[in-house]
């Protein structure tokens, strides 16, 4: 299907036990509250990508879940694999420890696994909040990883150094631009199999899929190549309805689900198709619309949706549910089976070339040329609307504005008239359009 890379930079991965500071250390070097930060175990499961600069050399920070030695849960397993797959893909790897507690049990596994790889590994001795305290930073020789670098994420003593010594060991890259990449956010509640398409679309396990909700806290990219065609894929947390987040970890993986849409061009929208579209569903489609996305509708799990009957009353409840994004075309796939993944990322081509597409002035006012000897338009006393003139004013989404002797005269039904009639003509299938009307004078 295609190939997953984070992007073109040097990678950073940044692994320790739990509760050693972590995700404040990536936001600390990211300067940005990406990650969460948060005491509860097991917080960041998947990796995290976060794009990082020191001293005008880019890199990119991984940020992984923390490896506990002793008892095993439901994810344990996962986030030891997941930060083995985070070492292997970095030219440089920080250790991170707590310098309050000393070394433990957990830090010499974690050293073990790193030495093993062979890659440069940095141990930073983290939480050294007061100054004066650098010294305890020496019994961490012990873990056989060279130089312990005393920090304090919290406070940021200690890390300019350590960015000094960190890009001086990363690989130069091409000073060449990037080229432009589809940002696509894989929204839906949870369960609704939004991180088996991530791995399916990528054809790697890149994030833990488990049938525990809320398991994808954070927001993941990863860039996926096709055809010559890059594409940001972001798997978010699934969209709870605000009443249900009681949990402040969940909470602060809804908001960044929420920048996740805000910097998308294109919504993938998971429908459970053995649920239907819920509550959740349509707020999460309003929120996407809104904010002007691009959408396909997804109905995942159609091998489990029932039979034909089934399958046609689900269609149509979709639709009906979903008329407020009725631009957007709707796909049945299984992303656990595979089956109709392919036709995934042609509908975002196809919806991405509507988005930033150009629409031809010539051709916008033919057709208010043909509405017009049409007759249809809206009158209001003495007054009669008569659109004289168009143009295309706005792009991602497209937008046009009609010059109208009385633009006060455009109601809903009008809207949606001219809405319709642009689609007809036009190749407008997956974005929303802004209509704007202005005095012709």
């Amino acid at each position: 299907m295609g190939r997953s890379e984070p992007v073109a930079l040097p990678i950073v991965a940044v692994v320790g036990r739990p509760n050693v500071g972590k995700s404040t250390f990536v936001n600390r070097i990211a300067e940005a509250r990406d990650a969460i930060v948060h005491e509860t175990r097991g917080v960041t499961r998947d990796r995290s990508y976060h794009r990082s600069e020191w001293n005008g050399r880019a890199f990119m920070l991984v940020d992984t879940g923390g490896i506990e030695s002793g008892a095993e849960d439901a994810f344990t397993g996962h986030i030891r694999k997941q930060v083995v797959a985070a070492a292997e893909e970095a030219d440089a790897i920080v250790l991170l420890v707590d310098g309050t507690t000393g070394p433990l049990g957990g830090d010499a596994e974690v050293a073990r696994m790193l030495k093993r790889g062979g890659k440069r590994v940095f141990l930073v001795v983290n939480k050294l909040d007061t100054p004066g305290r650098e010294d305890a930073a020496h019994e961490f020789w012990s873990l056989g990883l060279g130089d312990p670098w005393p920090v304090s994420s919290l406070h940021g003593h200690g890390t300019g150094d350590l960015l000094d010594a960190l890009v001086a060991a990363l690989p130069e890259i091409p000073d060449v631009e990037e080229p432009g990449e589809i940002g696509v956010a894989i929204i839906g509640r949870p369960n609704a199999g939004k991180s088996s398409l991530l791995n399916r679309l990528c054809g790697v396990e890149r994030a833990i899929v488990s049938e525990v909700a809320g398991t994808t806290r954070d927001a993941i990219d990863t860039v996926v190549e096709r055809d010559g065609v890059r594409y940001r894929l972001v798997d978010t947390a699934g969209l709870r309805r605000a009443s249900k987040i009681d949990d402040s970890v969940e909470y602060f993986g809804f908001v960044r689900a929420m920048k996740a849409i805000d910097r998308a061009s294109v919504v993938l929208l998971m429908v459970d198709s053995t649920i239907g579209v819920t509550d959740q569903d349509q707020r999460v489609a309003r929120f996407a619309e809104e904010r002007g996305c691009a959408m396909v509708v997804l109905l995942n799990k159609w091998d489990e949706a029932g039979d034909a009957e089934r399958k046609e009353t689900l269609v149509a409840d979709a639709a009906e549910k979903l008329q407020f994004v009725s631009f957007a075309p709707l796909l049945r796939v299984s992303a656990l089976t595979g089956s109709g993944i392919d036709r995934v990322l042609d509908a975002v081509d196809t919806c991405y070339a509507a988005y930033t597409g150009t629409t031809a002035t010539g051709a916008l006012n033919r057709l208010l040329a043909d509405l017009r000897a049409g007759g249809h338009t809206v009158s209001k006393g003495k007054a009669t609307l008569r659109l004289a003139y168009a143009t295309q004013t706005h792009h991602a989404p497209p937008g046009f504005t009609f010059f109208a002797n009385h633009p006060r005269l455009v109601d809903d039904g009008y809207r949606r008239f001219l809405e319709n009639r642009l689609r007809e003509r036009f190749d407008l299938a997956g974005t929303p359009v802004i209509l704007k009307f202005r005095s012709k004078e």
